[in-house]
């Protein structure tokens, strides 16, 4: 198990470019459903402002 990790001596390399793919991935899914969340408010605010006229 311990050699599997280690990857050769290049563990560290492999482990963390992992995870900084996993961190990547996260950050693009936050930001993706909190720019979706801000883009549907704003469509209802507009969808009300245009029935009131």
């Amino acid at each position: 198990m311990s050699e599997m990790l280690s990857m050769g001596n290049y563990g560290a390399y492999v482990w963390s470019s992992f995870g900084l793919t996993l961190i990547v991935l996260v950050v693009c899914v936050v930001q993706g459903r909190s720019r979706h969340k801000s883009v549907l408010k704003d469509v209802v605010v507009r969808i009300k402002a245009m029935e009131s006229k």
